[in-house]
């Protein structure tokens, strides 16, 4: 695979690119997917091709081949060169002095975490874990749709650059999902496990035995049925804890994309682009309360924003984004970095596939567990009064990353220090800076869970991303809690 990247570099190299690196991605997926106890997708997709980028006096190009004939990646490369020319005639007067922040070439095999290769489990087993959860969602009277889906990923990277890299990264992604909806004449009510949009780690087949799915499917079916006659959830300013999953949602949205560098910089604010995270806010800004540490850590083993080295060839850290509640830093690329000054990148440059050009992504944006012993029953317990919410059910968030509502699937009332009775369509909604001051205790590593998000948009034409949000159940006083529509 290497000697198809150097016919492009050699080809980059003659026409005189100041830089250029390459990406060959070779990937393979596998969906299996169950609805109403009938199989409703089973799918095997491959793909493969090259992506060119192409940094001519401070202007940018990218073309992509699915090609792999010689001719091909030639003619990529002269586009990619083409559109660097182009974009430099617009773009040198703004960027005068640009560079990108300097980067070890990096000579590396790396080989992401994978104990049971799951396109090694038989077709019939993976049914048959499927078949097994449909039944015993369809068994809870009340039930009238159930789904489940299995979901495997398989990449191997190539990366090379007129700087001298040469990096092979193999990894395995991994998801599960069940959900059971009920339904009567007035209600709709959801439940699902592990999490409302499927847990995705970087893991094999041994994630999938972790979760167990069989074992939960019918709770959540009976939870389901339940929440069609729960009470309406009270509205109103109330102590509330966020179970760990609904955590990793509200970091994703109000820490990881305000982080972006090239949304602060405003060079990126399509889908929602932009944030309130302005650079002169770095150690000045009060983000969140002291005991609000948020980092950006791409070498979290088997969490699904992890890897080896980034789309563009530099090594994978761990960032502090926010230390002791005060705003430290930004997830970055070798350009970004550059422009603010910072001795090197971040790290945090991807793209969905070969097809794509990297920009700057999410890693593993988490929340870091308390220091003190702290199970989700003593939490509760020391509440006193409140709520307890967990799992999406709903989002939304403005351009700046700021004003935010979100609804969840379920909610306990907490009453003596003990959970009571259901409730139904709880919000919640909050300022960013408010909502983060306002957490004042946290579960412990013992309830830490590294929740994968594996549907992250961003960027024009939009692009997919895996991403990971370690999180604890964390309690913040008096949120402001709505009813949400059913």
């Amino acid at each position: 695979m290497f000697d198809l990247l150097e016919i492009a570099l050699g080809r980059a190299q003659d026409l005189k690119a100041d830089f250029c690196d390459l990406r060959l991605v070779d990937e393979t997926s596998e969906m299996l997917r169950y609805k109403n106890r009938s199989l409703a997708e089973l799918s095997r997709e491959t793909s493969i091709g090259i992506g060119i980028r192409v940094l001519h006096d401070g202007g940018w190009g990218f073309s992509a081949t699915q090609s792999l004939a010689p001719s091909d990646i030639v003619a990529a490369v002269d586009t990619a060169l083409a559109l660097a020319k182009a974009s430099s005639a617009t773009f040198t007067a703004a960027r005068q002095g640009y560079r990108l922040a300097p980067e070890p070439a990096w000579q590396e095999r790396w080989l992401g975490p994978c104990q049971k290769d799951p396109f090694s489990i038989q077709i019939e087993d993976k049914l048959a874990l499927l078949q097994v959860c449909a039944d015993e969602m369809a068994a809870v009277p009340g039930i009238t749709l159930s789904q489940g889906f299995l979901h495997f990923i398989r990449t191997d990277k190539y990366f090379a650059s007129t700087e001298g890299a040469r990096i092979h990264q193999t990894m395995y992604r991994t998801g599960c999902l069940i959900e059971a909806t009920a339904s009567d004449d007035q209600d709709i009510q959801r439940r699902s496990y592990p999490c409302s949009f499927g847990q995705y780690e970087s893991a094999g087949y041994e994630m999938v035995e972790h979760w167990a799915m069989q074992d939960h499917a019918r709770r959540i079916a009976t939870e389901a049925v339940e929440l069609l006659t729960a009470d309406r959830c009270p509205e109103g300013y109330f102590d509330t804890i966020l179970g760990g999953s609904q955590l990793g949602l509200q970091i994703h949205e109000s820490m990881g994309h305000p982080s972006e560098l090239d949304r602060a910089l405003g060079e990126e604010i399509n889908f929602a682009g932009a944030s309130f995270l302005k650079p002169e806010l770095i150690n000045n800004l009060r983000y969140g309360s002291p005991l609000v540490h948020l980092v950006a850590d791409a070498t979290a083993t088997g969490a699904l924003g992890s890897f080896g080295y980034d789309d563009e060839g530099v090594q994978a850290q761990r960032i502090d984004l926010v230390k002791d509640g005060i705003f430290k830093g930004y997830l970055s690329s070798r350009d970004t970095a550059s422009i603010l000054g910072l001795e090197r990148s971040g790290g945090c440059m991807r793209a969905q596939n070969w097809c794509f050009q990297p920009i700057i992504r999410m890693t593993n944006i988490s929340l870091e567990p308390g220091k003190t012993p702290c199970s989700l029953d003593e939490l509760i317990s020391d509440t006193g009064s409140g709520l307890y919410l967990e799992t999406n059910r709903s989002w939304s968030i403005d351009s700046m990353r700021y004003n935010f509502q979100f609804s969840t699937e379920y909610a306990r009332e907490i009453k003596n220090g003990k959970l009571g009775r259901l409730l139904k369509n709880p919000s919640y909604s909050g300022i960013t800076t408010d909502f983060w001051q306002s957490m004042d205790a946290l579960c412990d590593r013992e309830s830490w869970v590294q929740w994968g998000t594996p549907n992250c948009g961003k960027g024009q034409p939009m692009q997919v991303m895996w991403t990971g949000h370690g999180a604890a159940p964390a309690r913040f006083r008096r949120l402001k809690i709505g009813a949400a529509n059913a």
